[in-house]
């Protein structure tokens, strides 16, 4: 049974037996989601689920992040879960084709008093490693067909990490992710609103319950992979997996090493990075502003056009995932900020005028079988007749070969942390983030989170991480 065999893998991750490498990357994975959850927990998709669960939500162990009241441990990891992707400003993976971190952080952290930073650290990497495995094994027919996957197979991931730091055994672990296969869920149909965020709690929460399930003797079908009704047939179809590929060269490399963890510079659809990157060269080299410009032209892959081609987004969650408007903006700010994505920030009437000069099309020398699909060619036409063009093959952030800068991380964290954390708790946040690995157990961290809440204010924030 695949499930079976994919448990005995995970359960032999162990911190001592992580490259140095993954042990670094698994660190500034985890930094940066706490830094993101913290500045989407007042957003207003968070405010919405945490209204509804507040009011049946058991008093627990678990922290709600930029809050310093604590609730039972599913509820928590929805709450915390959503205001993760909330900003759409978490890391992502090429080989998940998604966000690897949110689905599994929020649900670890609901559950991570008394455990040591080692333990933690490995159990996230098991979680990550088990994800982009199953990635491996059903994209990209699993991603274009319209499934979600940081939600859909985060699910696993979530199952994975959580089964890891409860310590169950490889029976245990199997049927964790047999659930997880009946509660993985998530479409693209919803991208641009609130439920995008909201499938990432969803998922963190579903792999905890899989996980608690389990432990307690709950029963799944260990072949709920590969049975002609399983995950695999449902959620791809005959033809359009690889179920191979799910145990193949599993942790070597770990995925956190290769092709590694992106991370974002703008808090927008990493799809739209590339040609966010590519205008800010153009605008800095050429000196380019609004009045100058007559015309935008842009040519994306098709995969991440599908979702971004929006010349007419409606709301903040939908500029997000438009690459007129972000195009927009970073021509007339050099920068595309946190700010940029209310809906009045949408609404902007000069804004919007902008935006009809830019022109988006499918890239028609695209692949269809491709892992260089996060790139884009941008040609500027001014208005006295001269064209720039520009090519990005990978946006900054996005892998080992295009790192952001040094510092660049820490300064994204801080300008995160501070929307809901006094100042002396994000430096110590940071600093104990920066030492994971020496923690005795990892809710020195939570409790600085919950004494250094700072009462509701208007945050400054859109600073460059460039």
């Amino acid at each position: 049974m695949l499930l079976r065999a994919l448990a005995e893998r995970i359960s032999e991750v162990t911190y001592d037996a992580l490259p140095a490498e993954a042990v670094d990357v698994a660190k500034q994975g985890i930094l940066d989601t706490v830094g993101v959850t913290l500045a989407g927990a007042t957003d207003e998709t968070t405010a919405v689920v945490a209204s509804v669960l507040r009011k049946t939500a058991a008093a627990g162990p678990a922290l709600i992040f930029g809050a310093s009241d604590h609730v039972d441990v599913l509820s928590a990891a929805l709450i915390n879960g959503t205001a993760s992707h909330a900003l759409d400003f978490d890391d992502c993976s090429n080989s998940l084709g998604g966000h690897p971190s949110a689905p599994i952080l929020p649900a670890l952290w609901a559950i991570a008093p008394g455990s040591s930073g080692k333990a933690f650290i490995a159990a996230y990497a098991a979680g990550v490693e088990c994800e982009t495995r199953f990635a491996r094994a059903v994209n990209f027919h699993h991603y274009e067909k319209g499934w979600h996957p940081t939600a859909t197979l985060g699910t696993f991931g979530s199952a994975a990490a959580c089964g890891h730091l409860l310590r169950l055994n490889a029976d245990q672990l199997a049927t964790a992710l047999a659930l997880a296969a009946s509660m993985a869920s998530g479409i693209k149909a919803n991208f641009g609103t609130m439920t995008k965020p909201f499938h990432v709690g969803h998922t963190a929460r579903n792999g905890l319950l899989a996980a608690l399930l389990a432990k307690e003797g709950m029963t799944a079908n260990a072949g709920a992979l590969e049975h002609p009704q399983g995950f695999f047939a449902v959620y791809n179809g005959a033809g359009t997996f690889k179920a191979e590929r799910l145990l193949e060269h599993w942790g070597d490399p770990f995925d956190l090493v290769e092709p590694g963890i992106a991370f974002k510079r703008h808090p927008c659809c990493g799809s739209t990075h590339p040609a966010v990157d590519a205008m800010l060269h153009l605008r800095e080299t050429h000196g380019l502003s609004p009045e100058r410009v007559a015309k935008v032209e842009s040519w994306t892959h098709p995969r991440r056009l599908q979702h971004t081609n929006r010349p007419n987004p409606q709301s903040g969650l939908d500029g997000k995932f438009s690459i007129q408007y972000v195009l927009a903006r970073a021509l007339m700010h050099g920068i595309v900020s946190m700010e940029h994505f209310s809906d009045a920030a949408v609404r902007d009437p000069a804004t919007r005028a902008l935006m009809t000069r830019v022109h988006s099309a499918p890239d028609p020398a695209a692949k269809s079988e491709t892992n260089d699909h996060f790139y884009c060619r941008l040609k500027i036409t001014t208005t006295a007749g001269e064209t720039f063009e520009h090519f990005v093959d990978r946006p900054i952030g996005r892998d080992r070969d295009h790192p952001l800068p040094p510092g660049a991380l820490e300064a994204k964290f801080r300008d995160c942390a501070k929307t809901v954390l006094d100042a002396e708790a994000v430096e110590t946040v940071l600093a104990r983030c920066n030492v994971l690995e020496t923690l005795p157990d990892v809710a020195d961290i939570l409790n600085v989170i919950a004494t250094g809440v700072k009462p509701p204010a208007v945050a400054t924030r859109g600073r460059a991480y460039a």
